[in-house]
């Protein structure tokens, strides 16, 4: 019906846009899959400088290194907790408050402890911290990094004798992997605890009761889970926005897409590390 409704010479047409499409769309993918594999092989090469630096250069300048880091410690950490307070806050009473009601209706107000440690410790604990973090600092990260070379500051630092590498990207790794730890750890408390106290004003429930049965059904594997998926998001948050801060180029316009991309790829980055990380745990 083709060739006697068009004729042989549209339908050969026809047939080579087709084909050409079909080119065209393998072609992308693989380019795709090209810029993807140089990208993680890029932040899996400075995470390697980054870390052969602590012990190339551990007896230059580790007191300055030392300062930067707990810097970015502060910064990252210390100056989050007002927004880390008000999140978890939320998110405990909102999960405690839901959990709580729909268990008293089936019953099981026993497993109430079970789902928390599920929910908040395994899950969204360390997921809600990490896009925190990226929020405040991943973007001040890429920014500041951004800022520095188009004034020129690394090629001062170069011209000194000193290392970038072990100088700029080094502490914040360092830094903003410890902090991010220490958020998620407050968080998962803030949540569990203060949750609770705010929720004892909608559901007749007992703190003492509440405090046994979380103990019960929090073991030691919870505990190690999300301190190890907290530590991985700190690290690729660091890693991200540090990558992406140091491929500004030539003007100021670049900072901030580049903070925007290095935002995007750290959530991106966070979510697929956690996927992974999940199912691997319950497989």
């Amino acid at each position: 019906m083709v060739v006697y409704f068009y004729g042989e010479g549209v339908q050969r047409d026809l047939e080579g846009i087709l084909s050409r499409g079909r080119f065209a769309a393998v072609d992308a993918i693989g380019r795709w899959m090209n810029d993807k594999l140089h990208y993680y092989l890029d932040l899996s090469t400075l995470l390697y400088l980054a870390l052969k630096e602590i012990v190339a250069e551990r007896e230059k300048g580790f007191s300055l290194v030392l300062e930067i880091t707990l810097r970015q410690i502060y910064f990252t950490g210390v100056e989050a907790l007002k927004v880390v307070t008000l999140v978890s806050l939320a998110l405990g009473t909102i999960v405690i408050v839901e959990v709580g009601s729909q268990m008293a209706l089936m019953g099981g107000v026993q497993f109430i402890s079970t789902i928390l440690v599920v929910v908040i410790i395994r899950e969204l604990g360390p997921l809600l911290t990490a896009i925190i973090v990226i929020g405040r600092s991943g973007t001040a990260i890429a920014a500041e990094l951004g800022n520095m070379i188009v004034a020129h500051e690394l090629e001062a630092i170069r011209a000194m004798g000193i290392n970038p590498v072990y100088f700029i990207v080094t502490p914040r790794i360092i830094g903003v992997t410890i902090a991010v730890v220490c958020l998620t750890i407050y968080f998962n408390v803030v949540s569990l605890l203060g949750g609770f106290i705010v929720s004892m004003w909608i559901l007749p429930m007992d703190l003492p009761v509440f405090l046994e049965d979380l103990m019960i059904s929090l073991t030691a594997t919870d505990l190690i889970f999300g301190i190890l998926k907290s530590a991985a998001f700190g690290l690729l948050i660091a890693l991200t926005c540090t990558y992406h801060g140091l491929t500004v180029r030539y003007s100021s316009i670049e900072v901030p897409q580049v903070a925007t991309r290095g935002v995007v790829s750290a959530i991106l980055s966070c979510f697929i590390f956690n996927v992974l990380l999940t199912v691997l745990f319950y497989l």
